[in-house]
């Protein structure tokens, strides 16, 4: 099993910052890809950034420019750095990651619980 855990959401106001984290542990040999996806109420989850053990990055358009995603390999760790927040960013923010599990060497993918972040004055 490959557990995920979250922390860093809030509430800010418009045009702040805030910084999510996202912390794997358990059975891993090897994570590839950890990726931050978000919902907002009455709509499906899409997907707002992603990086692999190479440091390629993928971002949505809504987000380019504002949000910078970045990993700790050796702490298995993914961080989502949040700036210049609009209203339409709040939602939940779950994060992802692709592997492979050290117990049965099969790939995994797991989530974690989500973090809400609101954006409002």
């Amino acid at each position: 099993q490959v557990q995920l855990v979250e922390s860093g959401g809030g509430l800010v106001q418009p045009g702040g910052s805030l910084r999510l984290s996202c912390a794997a542990s358990g059975s891993i040999f090897s994570i590839y890809a950890m990726g931050w996806y978000r919902q907002a109420p009455g709509k499906q989850r899409e997907l707002v950034a992603a990086i692999t053990s190479g440091g390629s990055t993928n971002y949505a358009d809504s987000v380019k420019c504002r949000f910078t995603i970045s990993r700790d390999n050796a702490k298995n760790t993914v961080y989502l750095q949040m700036n210049s927040l609009k209203p339409e960013d709040t939602a939940v923010y779950s994060c992802n990651a692709e592997g492979t599990n050290s117990d049965s060497m099969v790939h995994f993918g797991s989530w974690g619980q989500g973090t809400q972040v609101t954006v409002s004055s």
